[in-house]
């Protein structure tokens, strides 16, 4: 059995579980669709995400490919990330409501509840063998206007999902970044008692 490509790059100072070490960002899709069940499987797996107060203040607007709705998504995107985009199987907008549900004062963990929902998504997606690429490169105000948004929710991050093509389909430039990075080192990250350098 092959071993997955990260253990030749990452090597974590702790034990881990692999499937957190393992999940990377790769641009390189082919183009091809996801069948629904898959599809609503990494939506499921956001939907188990830890949120304040169970509030769930995430939803994801989405457009499959070769559907009326991809070319909103699609030209929501800058020109750069649109190279990558271009083969997604799927484009997510990722958006939070700003107050809680229940008594509508500000939630003020929404962006940090939303992003445990996308890292629930993008862990799902991984054990798929299923790129799931964040960007922030494209249109905000563009997104919860053409996106028909509440004003009460906050555009975060959209999200190209296909199946991982190889890297040679990218530009050069690109080909350069297809591949695994390291992480900053435990140090750098945390502080016992009081913030320090």
């Amino acid at each position: 059995m092959q071993k997955p490509e990260s253990e030749s790059v990452r090597k974590p100072n702790y034990p881990i579980n692999p499937l957190i070490l393992n999940r990377w960002s790769p641009r390189s899709m082919t183009g091809e669709g996801l069948n629904d069940d898959d599809i609503m499987s990494l939506f499921e797996a956001a939907r188990w995400a830890p949120s304040s107060y169970n509030n769930q203040p995430w939803r994801f607007v989405y457009a499959k490919r070769n559907t009326e709705h991809w070319d909103r998504f699609f030209n929501l995107l800058t020109e750069g990330n649109k190279i990558c985009a271009k083969n997604a199987a799927l484009l997510v907008v990722v958006i939070s409501r700003k107050n809680f549900e229940f008594n509508e004062k500000p939630a003020i963990t929404h962006q940090f509840d939303a992003g445990s929902a996308w890292e629930n998504l993008a862990l799902e997606a991984s054990s798929r063998g299923i790129v799931a690429h964040g960007m922030q490169g494209f249109d905000y105000e563009k997104a919860g206007v053409d996106l028909g948004i509440p004003l009460d929710f906050e555009v975060m991050a959209m999200i190209a999902i296909g199946k991982k093509g190889p890297r040679e389909i990218l530009p050069p430039e690109l080909q350069e970044k297809e591949k695994l990075t390291d992480r900053k080192p435990l140090k750098e990250i945390i502080m016992e008692g009081f913030y320090h350098t």
